[in-house]
């Protein structure tokens, strides 16, 4: 059928009242203005005028006049009856009695308003042009069009056609935007190139696996062999690649869709497909592989340098170890000999007696000090030399296949690099006129030691080390890369900058002129202060003189730890009772019970956007989450007998339809309904958030994972950041290689997702905070408010050197340096417009601005405005211990969401087995959304528990339901028994029943309590 693609809820809401409309509704579609009741009052008789007016507001409300203009909601006909000073509201049923009036009256209304039928031209045509532009540009499902198109209509005051015409226009008009654009990528393809493209179709050799596949399989270990392949695939990719300026005429955005299809689905499909089709689908792929192959190689190298350096340092130190005996030996006996040469009893003839003895013993310490002891300096760069035939191996490769570009900083690192490529190409490589401005005084004796040639090897290694730094801080970088590309080029620039300025600066609540800006600052920063100096000493805040690592007495401060809150009798025995009456529920049943209430499972599409109509989907759709999520695979979801739980149809659902886009979506969803329950309300208003990491490790060999003894063990892993609303909903995840500083990705969380949410403050952990994050933050209107475990160590800045502030005269000893802030003020606003416009991606550009911890004066001056936020955030936060404990508090509903994370995420020892990034993603995102299912079914539940505790007269104080937690799970089975069933009152909405309490059990003084209490947690 042509609605196949819509939801429910907009097929019930298209063209009809679905229940009563808002005040606001109200006020905007059925308020009659003069013109109004002057064209109402020429009807005759109150029935006719009831239902003339009623109509008028059907029209504007719906977009449409309905068949019955008297079945609208009896709200809507009170309402209008007042208006017009109608008495008796009832008398529209005497305007149901003509059918003719109706039609003459809806006639009128039309034309007086200038309404246009759909099938004029003013109508139809001109939303067809529309939407075939949107869909051109866009990537939007055919239901989001609908949406968009109703919007469309209404606001261009043409009349709603029925939803099977509308939909079936959306479908036409989605084919030929998809016809076109098959055409013109084929077009772009030559006959040789046609030919190359379908063999990949086709098996590699005697292998099982197609050209294609093997080419979408990413390096997983870190190996020079291994970039070697790498190279190779990605020269393979650009020899299919049609390049940039072919495609320019193509939105960028199908091209990636497409690509991404031809990612997941079997070769087979793509045979299948209609020739334009399938020769489009495999130009994009090439297109996309042709950028993330690169990425893949510069991801190779970098590990591949990093685990060299790091091999070469863990060497140096083991032979370092090994020498010291000897390095002691021979020192001592030279101390030996000094001593008695510095003996003022001693005549020059005994001390050269005394050298001429001990001359053979003082030339072998001497030698052996030479030989065994290191520079100050010395990195272990003498060890790297030992790997240097594995350097070789492909180094050649990686100058001949990527071009790297680079800035003002990064051009000396550029010479070297086309000089060791011309040196590739002589038989005889000369290295004496080798650029020397890239070695560093660390390499400087080994690449040109005394009296000799610069040596090769060293050389070689020097550049390479320095193009690993200069990647990481994007003084180098390759066009046409996702990780690796030049994040400032996507800052917002010229005529555009200039353009959105005033936009951006209002929207950040910024000021365009930097005087104004840091008179502000000045301003409030004095205040905060003098604020804070009154009120010191505050309990729990002191300062004391401490020496600092100069050895001077400087004054610190000492911040104490929180106290434990003692619960009151109260809490215990609210949350014992509201424990008792959630019912006990199986995960899969859970899961089709959010999923029933929310419809989440909607967001999940067809990755080609195909109309693919699958019976059944959302069954199978929360089969596959719950087996990502729980770690098990779908081995126990299977059901035979069972279409949906069939083991093809959910690998087939798997592979097309769960993708961290659509997961992200879904988890938008349920975010955006605990929203709406009371009892989330009452725990906050979604402006406060906090970000944690949860760590796992990977056993597999793959590139997205690193090291970290602490977390992994012998072993690498990953860590999962996650961001908590105050509502204790999970808003985003994040995948970090490693155990990568929180600190450059935590602002991602907030400027990157796609709930109703709008935190303005975000807390974390010490280890995401420096003074550039916190100068980001302020820029971009967010409260950044970290929990300082090492606050006596931080720094309190000052704009006034004279000014007195009595006790915190001490701590306030630096002073902000003012015009490093004005004279880049316009680049800070750039900077922070660019973010909010999702130009640049901030965890890129952060890498780029602390290059290495060598910050540019771009970096510098987002710092010092940074130290100055700082400093107000440090100022309240010894200020009010309340404002302490409320970090401490959401950081513990963070935590504890981790907790009911581990608890669900049991299979396989809770180890991560996904070998590339995009699994991991989609595999973590499941847990996510699972656990937000399981936190909001229990929101519910306890939602409903209260209701029925009030209803029954028993006492609920509000600041004993403030403190409880949706995040117990004893009364959910996490284990076994995956089957999916759901009883039909669920299925409509109805909540299950609470599980009954006995009388004696509700006054009882002990109670177990089940839920967890996030807030009387010891601060860390």
């Amino acid at each position: 059928m042509p609605v196949e693609y819509l939801t429910e809820e907009q097929e019930q809401r298209y063209g009809r009242y679905i229940g009563e409309p808002t005040p606001e509704q109200l006020a905007r579609y059925f308020h009659f203005n003069d013109d109004d009741r002057q064209l109402i009052g020429q009807r005759r008789g109150d029935h006719n005028r009831l239902g003339f007016a009623c109509q008028i507001g059907t029209l504007r409300f719906l977009g449409t006049f309905l068949a019955d203009p008297v079945n609208i909601p009896v709200g809507v006909i009170a309402y209008v009856a007042s208006q017009l000073k109608i008495k008796n509201p009832q008398c529209i049923v005497r305007y149901a009695e003509r059918v003719q009036t109706q039609q003459d009256h809806a006639q009128e209304i039309r034309q007086h308003y200038e309404y246009k039928e759909f099938s004029d031209r003013q109508g139809g045509f001109a939303l067809m042009r529309f939407l075939y532009a949107r869909a051109w540009v866009g990537i939007e499902r055919p239901s989001v069009l609908f949406d968009v198109a109703t919007t469309w209509l209404l606001d261009k005051k043409v009349l709603l056609p029925g939803v099977t015409t509308l939909t079936r226009l959306i479908s036409s008009i989605r084919e030929r935007v998809a016809e076109r654009f098959w055409q013109q990528v084929s077009v772009v393809v030559t006959p040789e190139l046609r030919t190359d493209l379908e063999g990949l179709l086709a098996r590699a050799g005697t292998s099982r696996i197609t050209h294609l596949e093997r080419l979408r399989r990413s390096p997983s270990r870190p190996s020079a062999p291994v970039l070697v392949q790498a190279l190779s695939r990605l020269a393979e990719a650009r020899s299919l690649d049609v390049g940039p300026q072919a495609l320019i005429h193509v939105p960028a955005n199908r091209i990636k869709t497409l690509a991404q299809y031809a990612v997941t689905t079997k070769a087979q499909n793509i045979a299948t497909l209609t020739e334009q089709s399938r020769t489009a689908t495999l130009v994009s792929f090439a297109r996309q592989l042709a950028v993330t192959a690169q990425d893949d190689a510069l991801d190779l190298l970098d590990m591949l340098i990093r685990d060299l350096l790091a091999r070469s340092t863990s060497d140096g130190k083991k032979v370092r170890l090994r020498t010291l005996r000897d390095l002691d030996a021979a020192a001592l006996s030279l101390a030996e000999i000094g001593e008695k040469l510095i003996t003022p009893e001693w005549t020059d003839k005994q001390i050269r007696t005394l050298l001429t003895e001990k001359q053979p013993r003082i030339t072998e310490a001497v030698t052996t000090i030479y030989a065994l002891a290191r520079p100050a300096d010395d990195n272990y760069y003498q060890e790297i030399v030992a790997r240097y035939p594995a350097v070789r191996r492909f180094f050649p490769a990686l100058l001949r296949t990527i071009e790297f570009q680079g800035n003002e900083a990064g051009k000396p690192l550029l010479n070297a690099l086309t000089f060791l490529r011309e040196q590739e190409r002589q038989k005889t490589p000369d290295f004496s006129a080798a650029p020397l401005e890239v070695v560093p005084a660390s390499w400087k004796r080994l690449v040109e030691p005394k009296d000799a040639p610069i040596d090769r090897r060293y050389y070689t290694l020097c550049v390479l080390e320095r193009l690993h730094e200069a990647l990481r801080r994007h003084d180098v970088f390759v066009e046409e890369s996702i990780r690796w590309g030049d994040p400032r080029a996507k800052l917002l620039a010229g005529e555009q900058w200039e353009r959105v300025r005033p936009t951006i600066c209002q929207s950040l609540g910024r000021k365009v002129e930097a005087k104004m800006e840091f008179e502000e600052l000045a301003r409030r920063l004095d205040e905060a202060y003098r604020a804070t100096s009154a009120r010191f000493p505050q309990s729990g805040v002191r300062i004391e003189m401490v020496k600092n690592k100069a050895g001077q007495e400087v004054d610190t401060l000492i911040l104490t730890g929180l106290d434990k809150v003692e619960e009151p009798e109260s809490l215990q025995q609210l949350r014992h009772r509201v424990a008792r009456r959630q019912p006990l529920i199986d995960l899969p049943e859970l899961l089709l019970e959010i999923q029933a209430r929310t419809g989440f499972a909607s967001e999940f599409s067809h990755i080609s956007e195909a109309r693919s109509r699958l019976d059944d989907l959302a069954l199978s759709v929360c089969a596959v989450l719950l087996a990502e999520a729980c770690n098990v695979g779908l081995t126990p979801m299977v059901r035979k007998g069972i279409p949906a739980l069939e083991r093809d149809r959910l690998l087939y659902v798997q592979q097309n339809y769960i993708r961290p886009d659509t997961i992200s979506r879904a988890n938008a969803r349920l975010v955006d309904y605990q929203a709406t329950i009371p009892l989330a309300q009452a725990w906050g208003g979604g402006e406060v958030a906090s970000a944690d990491g949860l760590r796992f490790v990977v056993p597999l060999k793959t590139l997205n994972a690193g090291p970290n003894p602490k977390y992994f063990g012998t072993g690498r892993g990953i860590t999962l950041v996650n961001y908590t609303s105050d509502q204790f909903s999970g808003f985003k995840n994040i995948v970090v290689t490693g155990t990568l500083r929180d600190s450059l990705v935590v602002l991602e969380g907030l400027l990157n997702q796609e709930t109703k949410l709008q935190p303005k403050e975000l807390m974390t952990d010490t280890a995401s905070y420096s003074d550039v994050i916190f100068g980001l933050f302020h820029l971009l209107g967010y409260q950044f408010s970290p929990r300082l475990a090492d606050v006596g160590e931080a720094r309190f800045w000052r704009i006034d050197p004279s000014a007195d502030y009595g006790a915190l005269n001490g701590l306030a000893r630096h002073t902000i340096n003012r015009n490093l802030i004005t004279e880049n003020w316009d680049d800070l606003l750039r900077v922070a417009g660019s973010l909010k416009l999702g130009t640049v991606n901030v965890t890129e550009l952060l890498k780029s601005l602390q290059g290495n911890g060598r910050l540019s004066t771009l970096a510098k001056a987002i710092a010092e405005l940074g130290r100055i936020a700082k400093t107000l955030y440090l100022l309240s936060s010894i200020d009010d211990p309340a404002y302490r404990r409320r970090i401490l508090i959401q950081l513990n509903k963070g935590e504890s969401r981790h907790s009911l994370a581990r608890a669900t995420y049991f299979g396989q020892k809770g180890e991560v087995r996904q070998r590339y990034r995009e699994g991991q993603e989609e595999q973590l995102g499941a847990l996510g959304l699972v656990a937000n299912a399981m936190v909001l079914w229990n929101t519910l539940y306890m939602n409903q528990a209260l209701e029925d505790m009030r209803a029954r007269g028993m006492t609920v104080l509000p600041e004993d339901v403030e403190r409880l937690s949706p995040l117990g799970y004893d009364h959910i089975n996490l284990l076994g028994r995956y089957t999916f069933s759901l009883s039909e009152e669920v299925r409509q909405g109805a909540l299950r029943p609470l599980r009954e309490v006995e009388e004696q059990e509700e006054t009882a003084q002990e109670k177990k309590p089940i839920a967890i209490n996030v807030e009387t947690q010891k601060e860390a």
